[in-house]
């Protein structure tokens, strides 16, 4: 019988306590199946190195999560031999939408019972951290900053709460100096740019369509860059955005590559919801199907 691993936040509250035991029992006839709960990197580390014979790891959580356990995996090295499943108990659950894995906790985990899987890309930047789903500077960083103190209150609203706030400070700031290359090649556009974004997964923030065309399948990085300037374009972009529509407009380049390095001005980014310092430079490429994943 396949061993799993089931991994879900320590500080989880009592609606979570309710839909982990839910996803146990649903499992739990189909795999051999373990839960433990971690609360820190180190907690996963040694969660993962005390069990060398498992077949796989279930996260429960949202993409947050899914990028510490698959982070934790990459980093021991141990990515190539387990398979990852996840069910989506998150604020946003943004990469389980491109998986087209359902919201619903027991759906999820019998997806995972039924055992059909996908090979997945994993990006990884220059730092040698994973992205999963997606990793973005500019605008969309500062809304995720912005939407922290609303996130645990409020959850997916809090996204908007973020982008509101960003938005209108936006309006008045201007875009950074940045030069962009995709597989060593230099986009040429030199007006000042208000966001780069990166990944595998289409949606960020709780289901804004950021990467329309991405799949997380085909060996490529999906990659936005909006040059959009004058307040009233800004805010056009950002209602394109959540239509999905921005590749489309004649200030956003979105392209696909295997490489990506953008250097410039410092900026913050964030990588599958998790917000890393300014830097000068920004770099990340693809490793195909490094990942396998249990999908519908």
């Amino acid at each position: 019988m396949t061993r799993l691993l089931a991994i879900a936040n320590a500080d989880a509250g009592n609606t979570d306590d309710t839909a982990i035991d839910e996803v146990v029992i649903a499992l739990q006839a189909a795999v051999d199946l373990e839960l433990v709960r971690t609360s820190s990197p180190e907690d996963l580390s040694t969660a993962l190195s005390e069990r060398p014979d498992i077949d796989g790891v279930v996260v429960l959580g949202g993409d947050g999560s899914l990028h510490a356990v698959v982070q934790a995996l990459h980093d021991a090295k141990r990515l190539d031999g387990l398979t990852v499943g996840l069910v989506p108990l998150g604020t946003g659950n943004d990469f389980a939408a491109t998986l087209d894995i359902p919201p619903e906790h027991v759906a999820a985990a019998q997806v995972i019972a039924a055992g059909r899987t996908r090979p997945i890309d994993l990006i990884v930047d220059g730092d040698g951290v994973v992205v999963v789903n997606a990793a973005h500077i500019g605008i969309g960083a500062e809304a995720a900053a912005a939407a922290r103190p609303w996130k645990k209150a409020l959850g997916p609203i809090g996204y908007v709460i973020g982008a509101i706030l960003t938005g209108l400070k936006g309006l008045t700031t201007p875009g950074a100096t940045l030069r962009v290359s995709i597989d060593g090649k230099a986009l040429p556009r030199k007006e000042p740019i208000i966001q780069v974004a990166v990944g595998n997964g289409r949606y960020v923030g709780g289901g804004a369509p950021l990467l329309p065309r991405a799949d997380p399948s085909d060996g490529q990085l999906d990659v936005s860059v909006s040059y959009t300037e004058s307040p009233r374009r800004r805010i056009a972009y950002a209602f394109s955005v959540r239509r999905g529509e921005h590749h489309r407009r004649d200030d956003v380049v979105y392209l696909r590559g295997t490489e990506v390095t953008v250097t410039g001005d410092a900026l913050s980014c964030t990588s599958d919801g998790e917000l890393t310092g300014a830097s000068k430079r920004h770099a990340w490429h693809i490793v195909p199907g490094a990942l396998t994943m249990y999908v519908p």
